[in-house]
């Protein structure tokens, strides 16, 4: 993908010739491989879902779904219904279509089809798993009661096949210096609650979740035969408040200058004394490490004192807890029932529990960045669900989307030429993966049993454990995935310089072989151009072609790009998400900065698709660009219960969809003149005060 040449010289004349020489063929390939009806209206998009009551200049965001949102409910078993969560389910759908597929199939003995099938049926098997009880659990809860010292705690806590958290975590990931090392991270952690705000917020809605919270605390250790499950309850809400007050907040915790903390084996022992760190090194499986990176330094030195002071049985019922909590799907109903309770219906304002099988897929797909045996079913689901006309196709928007990049940067007034030089070099480096894995992950050494679905979790859990144990060894396989093929969702990884699409997001309303391109490049050309607008969002853009975190900007740049960053901050601030609650627009800017330098890519890339001097036809009455803007408001177009766009605001560095949706559009002058925007329209922005970035 990348050519290794002159990078400067060929990267100016490469986007001149793409725009005089090659024309609209190549670049519409990616929306006309294919002739047929699209999956959406006639043309990618269904204006009746529209509502042409608002002004588009008032709510964008209404004005291109508000029909469809009048009159659709969320599912009781969501707590949120969108484009990404319609798409999810179908992805769902799949998922069980292709397993129950490879279940009528030949299944060899050790075959990821038996290991996957046997997962898929043990997790499903509510009789099984009500039958047992708590009997799978009991021993490893008779070993949290008999811990007489904080060692006994974290020997428990950090061993491979045990699942709970303590306040101080330890992982493998990658060294942000060294892209092809694995190293061992260590960071805050221990919260049941989704934020350090929940414990910390004084105002009604978090205190009522707080004292939710302590009710379902107590009724897991009730339901476990903990033996004072009221005092114990008290115990976990109290720590774990003590470890919040402790916890960086997050828009802290995503500034990278801040979290790479290098330390020695002794450094560390010595910042953190009072923690146990040869014991949990050990029961990690790395007794001899001597290389760390520390994210939240101060707060894991609070953090150990904390530990170290807090007395044993303190902890007893604080890991009991959590350890019931990670494993409640697997244990009987009473159990799972009070989990949702809590965190489906307290803290998301979900009605009802999924369907078990749904569940099941989720259990073994994982959520992005863990999944279990994502790939064991992903394998599965390309088959069935995923064509090589798709993959070739967004291949080649991917690569209409760095040539528009190459044709923004060069334009850009704030940048100097010699950081350009290097920003088109780290562009034409970055990797793209598209559908699914080349090579599938090796699942021989992972035991699966029919009918126990305590014991596979378990066992999955030490496998996992053992290949981050051994990547700790040598460098890192970049062909490696980091999200299951069946995952509605994208990323950008700054290590490696890679964007990332899996197979289930390249499907409609994202893209559509069959759509008018306009809405193609609104849709998955906005994600495309949003993924690679992270390796040059505040954080993204700390890591150089290679991967390499270090600093390649020209100081002046760097100046004027954290201007710009500060003034989209102030914009996002002020959108106000719930009565008295605000975007985190500090928290969200990588984010931010991503949907803005790709909706602008974007569009760049579908002008150049139209050729020199040629407008595209009118359809229903919208221009192409039009028809663009309403092709990045349809991926958006989402409700949501109150619930979860709280939890939202609070701990996710993404905006709610309302606000990308809105907050980008308004800094784009395009947009103006499709809709006719004036001023006095609420989502108004003085020419001068727009932000534009890339």
């Amino acid at each position: 993908m990348s050519i290794n040449l002159n990078r400067r010289a060929v990267f100016m004349g490469a986007a001149a010739v793409t725009l005089a020489g090659v024309g609209a063929g190549v670049w519409q390939v990616a929306a006309r491989a294919a002739t047929g009806k699209p999956a959406i209206g006639t043309w990618g998009f269904d204006p009746a879902v529209m509502d042409r009551t608002v002004n588009p200049g008032d709510d964008f965001f209404r004005f291109g779904g508000g029909t469809w949102m009048k009159t659709t409910q969320i599912p009781a078993d969501r707590s949120r219904w969108g484009s990404f969560n319609m798409l999810a389910a179908q992805s769902e759908d799949d998922v069980r279509g292709a397993i129950e597929m490879a279940a009528n199939g030949p299944m060899p003995e050790g075959s990821v089809a038996r290991k996957a099938v046997d997962y898929f049926r043990s997790f499903n098997d509510v009789a099984s798993i009500e039958a047992k009880g708590l009997e799978p659990a009991k021993a490893d809860l008779a070993r949290i009661a008999a811990v007489q010292t904080h060692e006994d705690i974290v020997r428990l806590a950090a061993e491979r096949d045990f699942r709970a958290s303590l306040p101080i975590a330890m992982g493998v990931s990658l060294d942000a210096k060294r892209p092809d090392v694995y190293i061992v991270s260590v960071s805050q952690s221990g919260l049941g609650m989704p934020d350090r705000d929940y414990y910390l917020k004084d105002d009604a809605k978090f205190a009522g979740t707080r004292a939710k919270y302590r009710v379902y605390v107590e009724t897991m250790l009730r339901l476990a035969n903990y033996p004072d499950a009221v005092a114990g309850a008290d115990a976990v809400l109290g720590i774990e408040r003590l470890i919040a007050e402790q916890h960086w907040p997050r828009d802290k915790s995503r500034n990278r200058d801040l979290t790479y903390n290098p330390k020695a084996r002794a450094d560390l022992i010595g910042a953190a004394p009072e923690f146990p760190w040869a014991v949990a090194l050990e029961s990690f499986g790395v007794p001899a490490q001597d290389f760390f990176i520390v994210a939240q330094v101060d707060a894991v030195r609070a953090l150990a004192k904390l530990f170290r002071g807090t007395k044993i049985e303190i902890w007893r019922a604080y890991l009991t807890f959590h350890y019931l909590n990670t494993a409640a799907e697997l244990l009987p109903r009473a159990f799972d029932d009070a989990a949702f309770d809590f965190n489906g219906r307290t803290v998301t304002g979900q009605l009802q529990q999924r369907d078990r099988w749904r569940r099941a897929v989720t259990a073994m797909s994982g959520s992005p960045f863990n999944a279990p045996m994502g790939e064991a079913v992903g394998q599965l689901y390309v088959r069935k669900s995923f064509s090589p006309q798709a993959k070739a196709a967004v291949g080649q928007l991917v690569e209409n989307l760095r040539a528009a990049y190459k044709v923004r940067i060069a334009k850009l007034a704030w940048m100097s030429e010699e950081t350009k030089v290097a920003a088109l070099r780290k562009l034409e480096k970055i990797n793209v993966k598209i559908g699914y894995p080349d090579n599938w992950r090796d699942y021989s050494e992972l035991e699966v049993k029919a009918g126990d679905a305590f014991g596979n979790r378990r066992r999955e859990q030490a496998f996992n454990r053992a290949r981050d144990i051994r990547r700790l060894a040598g460098r890192a396989n970049r062909a490696e995935w980091n999200m299951a093929p069946q995952t509605v969702n994208a990323y950008y990884s700054s290590t490696w310089n890679e964007i990332v699409f899996p197979a289930a997001i390249l499907q409609p309303p994202f893209f559509d072989l069959n759509a008018d391109p306009a809405v193609n490049y609104g849709g998955i050309g906005a994600v495309i151009g949003h993924e690679m607008g992270h390796g040059f969002d505040d954080q993204g853009s700390k890591s150089d072609e290679n991967g390499v975190f270090r600093k390649w900007w020209n100081a002046d740049d760097e100046r004027r790009f954290k201007e710009l960053g500060d003034r989209l901050v102030e914009q996002y601030s002020k959108f106000e998400a719930l009565p008295g609650l605000f975007v985190n627009g500090r928290l969200t800017l990588g984010e931010n900065i991503g949907d803005l330098g790709g909706l602008n890519v974007a569009l760049e890339a579908y002008k150049i698709s139209l050729g020199v001097a040629k407008e595209p036809e009118v359809i229903d009455g919208f221009t192409g660009i039009q028809r663009f803007f309403l092709g990045f408001a349809q991926i958006w177009r989402q409700l949501i219960r109150e619930e979860a766009l709280r939890n939202q605001v609070v701990s996710d560095s993404h905006s709610p969809g309302e606000f990308r949706a809105n907050g980008t559009v308004r800094n784009m002058d395009e947009w103006y003149e499709a809709f006719g925007v004036q001023p006095g329209a609420r989502l108004f922005v003085a020419p001068e005060q727009r932000v534009r970035i890339w």
